[in-house]
């Protein structure tokens, strides 16, 4: 690190030592709680919903109510309360040692966060359809942009899926974006096509995070805010989890016997002598 690299370091330093800024808002007390700009006591509390609260709080831009209710549906269609999926589990079991619920559904929520699975994907979602939507703008055709990922479908971010063919929930939530009266964008167009190429050469389709990456794409969101946006969109399924296990016995959930497990390690030996003294 060069010597004025390290000076401009320090010197941000010493301008916020001991001092807190922020530019999302903050409380004024006897006056009002500030949140970009907005009194939310005044502007904001009756007036618009949670969902609309959560992405000002995470981008500084309050949107539509149109938005904010495709983006509630996506937390709906990542909320199963379905405890074999792994983050559900994690929740079911803490649940069946009777853990407490801000612990259980935390927990949970953190096991959520993976590459494959969760709001980790969701990055390689969308820089994928933004980087196939360029490679299309400069001429590139679709099976260009398929063979860049080595002819692997499961290497394409957003399409196809480990366990079942097809994505219900694209089919949903596809539905839903035309009843709330949104154009297809350029990024939501081009998803779809690619869909279609893969469905008939390859029998697989776009799957969930896919789409939902091409569509906000096309509503101006970035990777930081999606990342940041879905960081508890499987909330309501872990929660669900959690209280059915809470709610039976001790160790109701997935309780095993010792011969419920098969051991492959090494065969018993006898442990080495102690050497004399």
């Amino acid at each position: 690190m060069s010597s004025n690299k390290r000076s401009s370091n320090w010197q941000g330093w010493d301008q916020q030592r001991n001092k807190i800024t922020s530019s999302k808002g903050g409380w004024k007390i006897g006056e009002a709680v500030y949140n970009h700009g907005y009194s939310m006591m005044d502007d904001l509390i009756g007036q618009i919903s949670w969902f609309q609260l959560l992405v000002l709080n995470t981008t500084g831009r309050l949107p539509n109510d149109k938005v904010a209710t495709w983006l509630e549906n996506c937390f709906s269609c990542l909320s199963w309360p379905d405890s074999r999926i792994w983050c559900n589990q994690v929740a079911a079991l803490a649940g069946s040692t009777k853990a407490r619920p801000v612990a259980a559904v935390t927990a949970g929520i953190q096991a959520s966060d993976a590459l494959l699975y969760g709001p980790g994907v969701i990055t390689h979602c969308l820089g994928f359809i933004q980087q196939a939507r360029q490679d299309v703008d400069q001429g590139k055709s679709l099976f260009d942009i398929i063979q860049k990922r080595q002819g692997n479908t499961l290497s394409l971010p957003g399409y196809a899926r480990p366990i079942a063919k097809g994505d219900e929930r694209v089919t949903a939530m596809y539905r839903l974006s035309r009843e709330l009266g949104f154009d297809i964008g350029p990024h939501e167009a081009l998803a779809m096509e690619i869909s279609e190429y893969l469905t008939q050469e390859e029998g697989e389709s776009i799957n969930f995070g896919g789409y939902m990456a091409a569509f906000l794409a096309d509503q101006g969101f970035s990777n930081p805010d999606l990342s940041r946006l879905m960081a508890l969109w499987v909330s309501a399924g872990v929660q669900a989890c959690y209280a059915e296990a809470a709610d039976n016995p001790a160790g109701y959930y997935l309780p095993l016997q010792c011969q419920d497990i098969t051991y492959t390690g090494a065969l018993p030996r006898p442990l080495p002598k102690k050497p004399e003294r």
